[in-house]
């Protein structure tokens, strides 16, 4: 196999049934498969991350997946590195590469630029993280007093990270944001060279929330609170997405406030924050050109 790999996607929400058919179409195919999938890159994080097992990894080889602690931070920047590493190492075995994953801001790196070289200086980082610990609001209130006019539309203003990302450039460049935006835009992205195809696995809205509703469940029979425990004895930085990853945070939740609701109402939150985040995937699918229309419900 010579020259630049075509990259196959099979993506869709969380609970669709990605693995088992990302598994059949790299056997089929005779590829391996990179996880396209933010939690799974964390050691220790195994149930509530759905990461394949050791069966299904021994099956398949994988990349992308335990790459760090928990206590670590995982950039895009990061990411992009680990993908185009394992994309020459299956290329120098003969083998195809099949990307799967719901993971949006990873998902994106394949469809166009999701970085710049905007140099953020450790007084910024530190002004915004203080400002982070104060929360949104004041996120929101810097950045405003920084534009000549009222913050952009395509900015998400409910995402204290996006707001963080936007905060830090506007503090290094000066520049107003729609500027930094078009800038960004006319970028190369990371895999251009690259031709994409791709899958997007989708169920009725019924199916889904049961099959995530039975996910929860088989969760934590199998170690999901243990893992929670773990994670909870780190005594994570709040910022890190290991800190924030639906399941573990609400598990964790459930920990520190003594247990004061049932199994059943935690599995209810996570099922509930598990919604969230399938909502937020068709968001970016509908965003990246992979879907037409978004889940209403």
């Amino acid at each position: 196999m010579n020259g630049v790999p075509p990259l196959h996607i099979i993506t869709g929400a969380t609970a669709v049934g990605k693995t088992d058919t990302a598994l059949d179409w790299a056997e089929k195919h005779d590829a391996e498969i990179l996880s396209c999938d933010s939690v799974c890159v964390y050691r220790h994080m195994d149930i509530g991350s759905a990461k394949p097992n050791a069966q299904q990894q021994a099956r398949i080889r994988h990349h992308g997946i335990d790459l760090v602690e928990p206590t670590e931070r995982y950039s895009v920047l990061q990411f992009i590195t680990m993908a185009r590493n394992a994309i020459a190492s299956a290329q120098s075995r003969g083998k195809k590469i099949l990307i799967t994953g719901g993971s949006g801001f990873y998902l994106a790196v394949f469809f166009g630029p999701v970085t710049d070289d905007v140099p953020i200086s450790d007084e910024i980082i530190a002004e915004v993280r203080e400002l982070m610990r104060q929360g949104l609001p004041a996120l929101l209130t810097r950045l405003s007093n920084l534009e000549s006019g009222p913050l952009p539309t395509w900015l998400d203003t409910q995402n204290p990270i996006r707001v963080a990302k936007a905060l830090e450039r506007r503090l290094a460049t000066a520049r107003d944001l729609n500027s930094l935006r078009d800038e960004f835009l006319s970028r190369r992205g990371p895999f251009a060279d690259h031709t994409i195809t791709f899958d997007l696995l989708e169920r009725p809205d019924s199916e889904l929330r049961l099959r995530i509703g039975q996910r929860t469940q088989a969760m934590l029979r199998e170690g999901l609170i243990e893992e929670a425990s773990y994670l909870l004895s780190l005594n994570l930085d709040p910022e890190l997405a290991s800190s924030r990853a639906v399941g573990y945070r609400a598990t964790m939740d459930w920990l520190t406030d003594g247990r004061k609701v049932a199994l059943d109402g935690l599995a209810e939150r996570i099922n509930l924050d598990t919604w969230a985040l399938v909502r937020k995937q068709h968001k970016w699918f509908k965003r990246l050109g992979l879907a037409k229309d978004g889940i209403e419900s």
